[in-house]
């Protein structure tokens, strides 16, 4: 069974770096500190230099199933790991149930990913419709608010 994490993301893929930059700039100029704001990308110079950038550290370069070499960095990408690491064992698409996600919606995020596709996410309840709104006029494909496990 797989634990579900009590923190709330907005998670969106970008078609690439210049998108996500956009987009990501749009968030912190919103208000969204840099410390809410994850993002996850195939391994490459441009996606090391955003995430520096963007969050003031190096991304951890991850192997993901699907998905091949990753950079990552931020709060959604602990919460996707959890204490048994379960992001590496289960890849993206089966992780992102941790912080409420339905599996296709994580399959979504896996495949865009793996075709080159910038993941953003944003930890943020009290705004996640603005955050919402913002993925959505950036490019943010396939934007969603997860981690309504059992809300409704």
């Amino acid at each position: 069974m797989i634990e579900v994490d009590t923190g709330h993301f907005t998670v969106g893929v970008f078609q690439d770096v210049a998108w996500a930059q956009k987009g990501v700039d749009a968030l912190k100029q919103a208000g969204f500190p840099p410390k809410s704001l994850t993002i996850l990308a195939k391994e490459s110079a441009e996606v090391a230099g955003l995430i520096e950038r963007t969050l003031g550290a190096a991304g951890d370069r991850l192997e993901l199933a699907a998905v091949g070499a990753v950079l990552a960095r931020g709060s959604l990408i602990e919460a996707l790991q959890g204490a048994r690491r379960d992001l590496l064992k289960l890849g993206l698409a089966g992780a992102m149930r941790r912080v409420g996600y339905q599996p296709h919606d994580g399959r979504i995020f896996e495949v865009l990913a793996g075709r080159g596709g910038v993941l953003v996410g944003i930890q943020s309840e009290p705004r996640a419709a603005d955050a919402l709104a913002i993925l959505h006029s950036y490019g943010g494909g396939n934007a969603a608010i997860g981690a309504w496990i059992g809300r409704v």
